[in-house]
């Protein structure tokens, strides 16, 4: 008897709709060094398709159980290991390692990258702040994340706010990104540092060295380029992150996103709040004034298979108030001034993949920076306030930028380049402008190949063509070198100029209160500049308990024009901007990072930087140098998930340039050296959704450093007469911190 094979084929069909469908599938992560199982990491099943989209969290085992019906891919990300990514099976049970980072050498990095890359695998040397270290910090600012790193200086005005030096240089020579959009609103040349907040950042990625090339003016001394996290991370998250420090600080910020298919945003705000410290015998004015903060962020991101499309606005509101001491004869009122910075950034960023190797990246901003000062007569008898005339002051800048470039090549290829445009126009509106109005503009195209001639040998030239218009600028060039002489020892030197055209308030701001007096210079010239680095770096082999690494950066800039603030010598608050014909720094610096894995992480830093100042009337002393150490200890018991944090830093004496107040006589004043020393404890609990973090900052209780020479004291920063101001003393804090993830 024959068999009925339309009967058989309908059977089977029947069959298989019974057993087919959703299978489980299960993981086990485990830590690649010792085996141990890995706790809450994030893990993203993604049909092949994109249409299904779970997400999950590890147990205490390690263990991931789910269920597909189709084939998937998989993504995991734990903070501190490299992500994986895989494909699954319905049914599939797989046991998946993770490598452990080791010293930062394999953080995915994005700054100046033709496509984002390996940390090991850039040319250029870049250092990265990951989101597990800024929380080990407990820092709320930059400021804060910054101060304790090898090779930066940083200082505070009550008015203009925290700045930094870098390789000796600061200010206007450091380029400050933020996801690639330069920040705008510098004050006596610096942006304030405690406007940038932590909230919602993924990471901080520094180069020390110019990169004129890739990002034109402010970038002779390096690029912090701040990364914010990415919408379509995790199908969900939600954030609560509330602060006190015992000196008056109250910061609570919250965040939300989420992801559906092809579209993702992300929610972020927040409002951080200073009481204030270090009352006048009045009881009204303070040192340090009050400051509160409010800020926000929304993204929108939608992608598909060969790019994405991502709009974003962010606002920041700050306010200052300047208490005055009670007036005579009746001490009954009082002149209060109150200082708002507000700053709004529209953006949208475009990514298309035209294939693997050639893709075209564009970004189109519009900064708006608002800086308003208001003056008020308070009566506290019958608690009225009046404005003040002639007392009030609005100045608004706001710049419009266009990057677009196109690139070709991948991480392995022995040929890539990439060719971009980079367009800023600036305009600066206010009664302390000249003219009430003002603006420039800097138009450039830049070109970088990176070729191999051999597998260990990465060579990059570029160059950078300038329109200016109101200054001439030259032809830009640089030179990088990258060699992988084995697996563990890398050498990478660099050659380059650089071009710095003088800002808007620096050719025709005045910025006047009661503590400043400073003055634009219409007849400043633009600065040019030549700069090498030579940097060594030798990891042990990865993949062991005990890890160590050494690094030396040999670096010199030679800056003609060097425009700087110079303080006059018979007024502490008069200041204006002057052209140095040469400010030249030099220096070397050396780390050794040590780790017994996984508990123990110890890195020091040594580094000196030297100063030479050649100009009319100074006679010349030869280089001065000034030394710093830097140390972290970082110890994790992982049975009960407790972290406990130093970080150490002598700041070794610093030479300063100011005027004798004799005509056009210069001579060097010295601030004293200093220490500091924070320290913090954190525990995580319930699946490590809830952190609390507690400890103490400046336990050195530095408050004023003394300045010492040169004929004068204080400065753009001062602190009193013969001083400048640090930090508001020794202080501590409690952290608490709330995630869900799915």
């Amino acid at each position: 008897m024959k068999p009925d094979i339309k009967k058989l084929l309908a059977g089977l069909l029947v069959l298989m709709s019974f057993t087919a469908g959703a299978q489980q599938c299960r993981l086990k992560l485990v830590d690649k060094i010792n085996n141990e199982p890995i706790a809450y990491a994030n893990v993203l099943v993604t049909s092949l398709d994109g249409k299904k989209v779970s997400g999950y969290v590890s147990d205490i085992d390690g263990n991931v159980i789910f269920e597909i019906d189709d084939k998937s891919t998989l993504d995991i990300t734990y903070i501190g290991f490299q992500d994986i990514s895989d494909t699954i099976s319905p049914g599939e049970k797989k046991k998946i390692f993770l490598e452990s980072i080791s010293y930062n050498v394999n953080e995915v990095v994005v700054t100046g990258q033709y496509v984002a890359s390996r940390q090991d695998k850039s040319i250029y040397k870049i250092k990265v702040l990951n989101s597990k270290e800024i929380n080990q910090r407990a820092a709320t600012n930059i400021k804060e994340m910054l101060s304790t790193e090898l090779n930066i200086r940083i200082s505070h005005d009550n008015a203009l706010g925290s700045s930094l030096k870098m390789q000796g240089l600061g200010g206007e020579h450091i380029k400050f990104l933020i996801d690639g959009v330069p920040v705008i609103g510098r004050e006596a040349g610096n942006i304030d540092l405690e406007q940038l907040n932590l909230q919602n950042i993924d990471h901080i990625e520094v180069i020390n060295g110019p990169m004129s090339v890739v990002y034109g003016s402010n970038a002779l001394a390096g690029v912090i380029n701040i990364i914010t996290k990415e919408p379509d991370r995790l199908l969900f998250t939600s954030n609560v992150d509330a602060y006190y420090e015992s000196v008056g600080v109250y910061n609570l910020n919250a965040g939300v996103s989420s992801s559906v298919k092809k579209h993702s945003f992300s929610l972020n705000a927040g409002r951080n709040f200073f009481d204030g410290y270090g009352k006048s015998e009045a009881g009204r004015w303070q040192q340090w004034i009050p400051k509160q903060q409010y800020t926000a962020d929304l993204t929108y991101k939608y992608k598909w298979k060969s790019g994405f499309i991502k709009p974003a606005i962010t606002y920041f509101d700050q306010e200052l108030r300047d208490k005055g001491d009670l007036l005579p004869p009746y001490y009954e009122t009082a002149f209060d001034k109150y200082y708002y910075t507000k700053r709004l950034v529209y953006r949208s960023d475009m990514h298309i993949e035209f294939s693997p190797k050639s893709r075209l990246n564009g970004t189109l901003a519009y900064s708006t920076y608002d800086k308003i000062k208001n003056t008020f007569l308070n009566n506290l008898s019958v608690l009225e306030k009046a404005i003040v005339p002639g007392q009030q002051d609005t100045t608004r800048f706001d710049n419009m930028m266009l990057r677009a470039d196109i690139s070709h090549g991948a991480a392995e290829s022995n040929f890539s380049f990439v060719a971009g445009l980079d367009l800023n126009n600036e305009r600066g509106v206010g009664e302390r402008i000249k003219d009430k109005e003002q603006s420039i503009g800097d138009y450039a195209a830049y070109f970088s190949l990176n070729y191999s001639p051999f597998s260990t040998v990465n060579v990059q030239p570029g160059v950078r063509f300038i329109y200016n218009t109101k200054f001439a600028a030259p032809l830009i060039y640089s030179l990088n070198v990258k060699w992988d002489v084995n697996e563990s020892l890398i050498i990478r030197g660099s050659l380059a100029t650089g071009f710095r055209a003088p800002s808007l308030k620096e050719l025709y701001l005045q910025f006047v209160d009661i503590n400043h007096d400073i003055h634009g210079n219409e007849e400043l010239k633009a600065e040019t500049s030549n700069n090498a680095n030579l940097f060594v770096q030798f990891n042990s082999p990865s993949g062991k308990i005990y890890e160590w690494g050494l690094e030396m950066n040999a670096f010199y800039n030679n800056i003609k024009d060097n425009i700087q603030l110079i303080p006059q010598s018979g007024n502490t608050n008069l200041y204006t901007y002057v052209n140095v014909n040469r400010f030249i720094t030099k220096g070397i610096e050396f780390n050794f990072n040590n780790r017994i894995y996984p508990n123990l992480m110890v890195k020091f830093g040594y580094t000196i930087t030297g100063q030479d100042i050649e100009n009319e009337g100074y006679s010349s002393t030869g280089t001065e140098f000034y030394n710093d150490f830097s140390t972290t200890f970082n110890y994790n018991w992982r049975k009960y998930d407790i972290n406990f944090s130093a970080y150490y830093k002598y700041n070794g004496r610093y030479p300063q340039l100011v005027y004798t107040g004799v005509e056009d006589e210069t001579a060097l004043s010295w601030l004293d050296p200093y220490h500091t020393l924070d320290i913090n404890v954190n525990k995580w609990f319930w699946k490590r959704c809830v952190n609390l973090q507690v400890g103490g900052k400046n336990l050195f209780n530095n408050t004023d450093i003394p300045i010492s020479g040169g004929g004068t004291g204080g400065g753009i920063h001062s602190g009193g007469a013969d001083s400048q101001a640090f930090s508001w003393g020794r202080t501590f804090f409690v952290r608490l911190q709330l995630r869900f993830n799915k």
